[in-house]
């Protein structure tokens, strides 16, 4: 029996991000009820448009600061389970406590919300990432549920505002899911409900929540039209060497609605990759999709330099058997499926 099965009620919080709106569109057509946060009404907007045709079994509440203290005590009331998916994400952090205390106070802050006020609440799953995961070796090394990142979290506490922008990122994501895994374990006794975390790596897809231009794309996002897109939008250094692991977003919000409906999933970290990728993959992939690309107003996408993916080492590896055992031998989007999708979502856009 699915632990919460479709007719349930869910909350989303930060439900106008990439992956969030995602989400909730899932979740929605699968048959449940959702309630999304949103830090301003007129964020809520755009999904309220999206979704009227769900009538009240789709609502939008405004929760303005989620590091504040009891954030989502009312949002909770009522709700049967709760995707956590709010954090920062972006690549302009100072002080890296810009990232870190909204990432670990609003997963916290949720936890301590659910304890408070979600009586009815069954699980709570943490969207996470490979980015509390990776902890880059030298080597081309295989990661696992039980690799934690705890090299981003050293040069953020050695180096402060001089660490890297994605060391910045990636300790914030470390140190939140920590934090609830600790937080959890220190109240399991008290609680009526389970923890799930679902680590992803790069999310790519056609974008359904707000974006007036593709320059403000979410940076999963942006890289990836960067590289395929626009001209000399990456190094050659870049194309053929750099990139890392990939999921369709699309696939990652059904892993969202199968970890509410799957019982073996409590108590579980679970990694999500479709593979590995340099951004040279995506070039190729997107000059040669048969019929030819969907995106008539760029006839000529760059090229780069075709093949070199073919001889790229990979340097991170993710074992993702773990969610074939629990999800039942999850299935991928190929990059042809994506890279079809995400261009078509683009000249629709005039991108």
């Amino acid at each position: 029996m699915a632990v919460i099965p479709a007719g349930g009620k869910v909350l989303v919080s930060g439900a106008n991000g990439f992956i969030a709106v995602w989400v909730v569109r899932t979740l929605l057509e699968k048959g449940y009820a959702v309630r999304g946060t949103v830090r301003s009404a007129s964020k809520g907007k755009h999904l309220t448009d999206m979704f009227k045709e769900y009538g009240d079994r789709f609502e939008v509440v405004v929760v303005e600061d989620i590091t504040k203290e009891g954030a989502f005590d009312e949002a909770v009331k009522g709700v049967d389970a709760v995707e956590h998916t709010a954090s920062p994400f972006h690549m302009k952090a100072g002080d890296p406590q810009e990232l870190i205390v909204p990432a670990v106070k609003g997963t916290v802050g949720m936890l301590q919300s659910v304890l408070k006020n979600g009586s009815l609440v069954k699980r709570v799953v943490v969207t996470s990432s490979v980015a509390a995961v990776i902890d880059p070796k030298p080597v081309p090394t295989i990661y696992t549920e039980e690799s934690w990142n705890n090299g981003s979290v050293k040069e953020v506490e050695d180096k402060g505002a001089d660490a890297s922008q994605g060391d910045k990122y990636r300790a914030s994501k470390t140190l939140a899911e920590r934090g609830a895994w600790r937080w959890y374990h220190a109240h399991k006794n008290e609680l009526p409900w389970d923890l799930v975390c679902l680590n992803p790596p790069f999310v790519f897809g056609p974008v359904i929540h707000e974006v007036a231009s593709a320059d403000a794309l979410n940076t999963s996002a942006y890289q990836w039209y960067q590289a395929v897109v626009v001209k000399d939008g990456k190094s050659e250094n870049e194309l053929k060497t750099m990139g890392g692991c990939w999921i369709d977003v699309r696939d990652l919000a059904r892993a969202h609605v199968l970890a509410l409906e799957t019982e073996a999933a409590a108590d579980e970290r679970i990694i999500l990759s479709a593979g590995p990728f340099v951004w040279q993959d995506w070039l190729d992939v997107a000059n040669n999709l048969t019929p030819p690309s969907p995106i008539p107003s760029h006839t000529d996408l760059p090229k780069g330099f075709p093949g070199a993916g073919r001889t790229a080492t990979h340097m991170v590896i993710y074992d993702t058997s773990k969610a074939d055992r629990i999800f039942g031998r999850f299935k991928y989007a190929s990059k042809e499926d994506l890279t079809r999708a995400i261009l078509a979502d683009f000249e629709a856009r005039g991108w």
